[in-house]
C-alpha cells in the first residue's frame, strides 16, 4: 500500500477555547518549574549553566488564553491523515500540529494515549493546553504557547518520492522559526519526524525543545530507557539524582507506583543510542528514537495520589483511563535552555513506531536485562544506521518549498520576515499571511507612526523585540504608542523607563485603564501592595465605566476584575474589594475564579460560614494552574475538615 496523505475531519466533544485575555502578560511565569538557588548546588556544570541561561522575564508578546470553560459540545477539527499499510497518523494542524492518533493497522492498536475529548486546561506557558497524543514543545520551559494555536501546513516531496506533511510557525517567545516534517515511507512501520529550529538573527538565542508523547498508563506498563540514573523533579523546586529503576522502595519505571506527580529525566549513558519505550504487560507498545542531537529522555507520571488522579479526570472523561508521558528533548532536563548562535540551526530526526519485546525480560527484576531486551527489539525493528540514513535523506528535502497548502497559521512570522528581510527556504512566511492583528505594526514599520485605533476597544497585542521597541521610541508619542512602548521596555527589564512611558501616556489618554493597570503591576513588582491595590481599583473603575460589554470588553473586565480583587484582598482593602465585586457583571460573578474570590472576601469580612457555603455549593475553576494550591489553601482557612476530593489538585506532599 502506497503512503497516502489526505484531509479529514475529526469530531470530538470539545470545550470552547474562548477569547484571549486582552491584558499584556507582564508577570514572569509562575515558577512551577524553577529550582531554588540551593538546589542548583552540585549540579553538573553544563546543566547548571543551561538552567541559568536566559530564563523568561515575561510571556510577552504572547497573550494568555484563559477564556475557556468546561461545557463541551461536538466540534469538528480539521485533520491531516498520513497512512500506509502499517500506520495511520492523524495530525491536528489547528491545535499546534498535535499528532492526535498513531494506529498500528495490522493489530488495530492505538500506540498513543488518545484523548476522547478536547478539554483545555492551564498547563501551557500561556494557559490553554490539552492532553494526549504527541506535541511539539518549543520556546521555553513548559508546554508551548502554540499548544492550541494553528500552524501552517503543506505538502512537500518526501525523500522517497512520496509526500510528507510540513508544519511550520514563528515561535514568538524566542523569535525563532521552526518546522516539523512528518514522513511515512511506503513500507515503514515507523513515522519519521524531521525537526529544524533556525536562528535568523545575528544574536544568539536560547532554544528549548521537548517532544511530548502521551502513552496509556496501565498497571502493567513499564517505561524503559538507556539509563541507570535519573534526575527527579517533583514540584518542590528541587532536582536530585536517583537510581533507576528502584527508588525509595518502589520501581518508578511503572508510572502508577509513584504517589505524586513527578518528572524523571533519564541520565542517558554517553554514547548510547537515544530512545525511550512504553511497553505493556505483554511487552508491546510504543518506542521513540532519534538522532543524537535530541539527547534527553524523560518520564512524567501523575502518581496514584488524590491530586494526580483528580488532574487525570480533569483533563479528560472520568473512567477513560489514565496516561503518562514519555518525552525527548535537546537537553538533559526541561529546566535548561540551549544556546543557538546567530545564523545557525538545530535539526534532528525522530522515529515513532510499535515495539514488541520479550515480556519476561521486560518485566523482570534485572533492569539491565529489561533495558537490553527493549534495545535489542528496537535494533531489529529499526537499526540505528537506518535512522541516520533517513536523517541525511530528509536534510536534502528540508529546504524544499511547500506545495499544496493544507492549513494556515498566524501572520506574525510574515511580519517578522517582511520587516527583518530574513531568508528561510522551506518555510515561507508570505505577505499574504498578514492579518488584522499585524496591520498596525505593519503601518509602524512603513510610516514610523503607530496608527490610532479605528474604534474604542482594549488595546491590541504588543510587540516587544528590540527592533520594535526602537521603532516605538522614535514614533510620535501618542498615548497608545506610549502604552506599547512601556510594555516593550518592561519586557527588556527597563522598569523605570516603562513606568515613565506609561505615565506620559496617561496624561493624555482617552482610555486610562490599560495604563493604570500596567502602573499597578509595576507597583506590585516594586513591593508596594497598597499603591498597587489603589492602581488596580482605579483601573477597574475606569474600565467598568468605559466597557460596552460583549467581545472584547467582557474578557477585559474578567481579567482586570480578578487582578483588582486579588490585589485588594492582599492589601486588606475589603470595602474596595467589595465595590469591585458589586461592579462585576452577574455572568462574571458565576465564574469559578470569582466564586473563589467571593469566598475569600466573605472570610476576610468575618463571614466564615458563608464562605464555606460557597465551597459546599460547588464551583469549578476551568483555568486552575498546574501546581496551584489556592483551593486547598482557601479551604484550610475555613475549616479543619479534610479537603473534598473534587477540590484536591495538589501535586506535592502537604507542607
Amino acid at each position: 500500500m502506497a503512503t497516502t496523505v489526505r484531509r479529514a475531519v475529526l469530531t470530538l466533544p470539545a470545550a470552547s477555547l474562548g477569547p484571549q485575555n486582552p491584558l499584556p502578560a507582564l508577570r514572569a511565569p509562575d515558577g512551577v518549574h524553577e529550582l531554588d538557588e540551593r538546589a542548583r548546588e552540585g549540579l553538573p556544570r553544563e546543566m547548571a549553566r543551561q538552567i541559568g541561561y536566559e530564563p523568561l522575564r515575561s510571556l510577552l508578546p504572547v497573550r494568555i488564553l484563559d477564556g475557556y470553560g468546561r461545557q463541551r459540545a461536538e466540534r469538528e477539527f480539521e485533520s491531516i491523515v498520513i497512512e500506509n499499510a502499517h500506520l495511520r497518523v492523524t495530525v491536528l494542524p489547528e491545535l499546534g500540529g498535535r499528532v492526535h492518533s498513531l494506529v498500528h493497522l495490522p493489530t488495530g492498536r492505538e500506540l498513543l494515549y488518545r484523548n476522547p475529548v478536547f478539554q483545555p486546561a492551564n498547563f501551557a506557558l500561556n494557559g490553554a493546553w490539552f492532553s494526549g497524543g504527541i506535541e511539539w514543545n518549543t520556546g521555553a520551559t513548559g508546554h508551548t504557547t502554540l499548544s492550541c494555536a494553528p500552524l501552517h501546513a503543506a505538502l512537500v516531496p518526501a525523500p522517497d518520492g512520496g509526500e510528507m506533511v510540513r508544519l511550520w510557525e514563528w515561535e514568538r517567545l524566542r523569535d525563532l522559526p521552526f518546522q516539523v516534517d512528518l514522513w511515512l515511507p511506503e513500507d515503514s512501520e515507523f513515522l519519521y519526524v524531521g525537526v529544524r529550529v533556525r536562528n535568523p538573527h545575528e544574536r544568539p538565542a536560547p532554544v528549548y525543545w521537548w517532544s511530548n508523547i502521551a502513552v496509556p498508563e496501565d498497571a502493567g506498563t513499564r517505561v524503559l530507557a538507556p539509563a541507570d540514573e535519573a534526575w527527579h523533579f517533583g514540584y518542590e523546586r528541587s532536582l536530585r539524582r536517583v537510581p533507576v529503576p528502584e527508588w525509595e522502595g518502589a520501581d518508578r519505571t511503572y508510572p502508577p507506583r509513584s504517589e505524586y506527580p513527578a518528572d524523571f529525566f533519564y541520565e542517558v549513558r554517553d554514547g548510547a543510542r537515544p530512545w525511550i519505550a512504553s511497553l505493556d504487560a505483554a511487552g508491546q507498545g510504543l518506542v521513540q528514537t532519534s538522532t543524537r542531537r535530541l539527547r534527553g529522555r524523560k518520564l512524567f507520571v501523575w502518581g496514584a495520589g488524590g491530586g494526580g488522579r483528580r488532574w487525570q479526570d480533569w483533563l479528560t472523561e472520568p473512567g477513560t483511563g489514565g496516561y503518562a508521558e514519555i518525552q525527548a528533548g535537546l537537553a538533559r532536563t526541561q529546566l535548561e535552555h540551549v544556546r543557538l548562535d546567530g545564523g545557525a540551526e538545530f535539526s534532528w530526526l525522530e522515529a515513532y513506531g510499535p515495539l514488541a519485546a520479550d515480556p519476561a525480560a521486560v518485566h523482570g527484576a534485572d533492569w539491565a536485562a529489561a533495558r537490553g531486551a527493549a534495545e535489542d527489539a528496537l535494533a531489529r525493528a529499526l537499526p540505528a544506521d537506518r535512522v541516520e540514513t533517513a536523517y541525511e535523506a530528509w536534510r536534502g528535502c528540508a529546504d524544499t518549498e511547500p506545495g499544496e497548502r493544507l492549513a494556515a497559521g498566524s501572520g506574525w512570522g510574515a511580519l517578522e520576515v517582511l520587516c527583518g528581510g530574513h531568508a528561510l527556504p522551506g518555510t515561507p512566511f508570505e505577505e499574504s499571511m498578514l492579518g488584522e492583528e499585524q496591520e498596525p505594526w505593519l503601518q509602524l514599520w512603513r510610516t514610523g507612526v503607530f496608527p490610532a485605533p479605528r474604534r474604542v476597544a482594549p488595546p491590541g497585542p504588543s510587540l516587544v523585540a528590540a527592533h520594535w521597541r526602537d521603532m516605538l521610541e522614535t514614533a510620535p508619542a501618542e498615548p497608545l504608542t506610549e502604552y506599547h512602548l512601556g510594555v516593550a521596555q518592561w519586557h527588556a527589564g527597563d522598569v523605570a523607563q516603562a513606568v515613565r512611558s506609561w505615565e506620559r501616556g496617561l496624561a493624555l489618554a482617552p482610555s486610562r485603564w490599560p495604563l493604570l493597570r500596567c502602573l499597578a503591576a509595576a507597583d506590585e513588582l516594586a513591593g508596594d501592595p497598597v499603591r498597587a491595590a489603589d492602581g488596580y481599583a482605579e483601573a477597574f473603575e475606569d474600565l467598568a465605566g468605559e466597557s460596552r460589554g460583549g467581545e472584547p470588553w467582557t474578557p477585559a473586565e474578567a481579567a482586570l476584575g480578578r487582578e483588582a480583587m486579588a490585589a485588594l484582598l492582599a492589601a486588606g482593602r475589603l470595602p474596595e474589594a467589595r465595590r469591585v465585586w458589586d461592579r462585576l457583571r452577574p455572568v462574571l460573578r458565576e465564574q469559578g475564579r470569582f466564586r473563589l474570590l467571593a469566598a475569600r472576601l466573605l472570610a476576610a469580612e468575618g463571614h466564615v460560614a458563608a464562605a464555606r457555603r460557597v465551597f459546599e455549593d460547588g464551583f469549578e475553576i476551568p483555568d486552575l494552574r498546574e501546581g496551584e494550591e489556592t483551593l486547598s489553601d482557601a479551604w484550610s482557612t475555613l475549616t479543619d475538615r479534610p479537603l473534598p476530593p473534587h477540590y484536591d489538585f495538589r501535586m506535592r506532599p502537604p507542607v
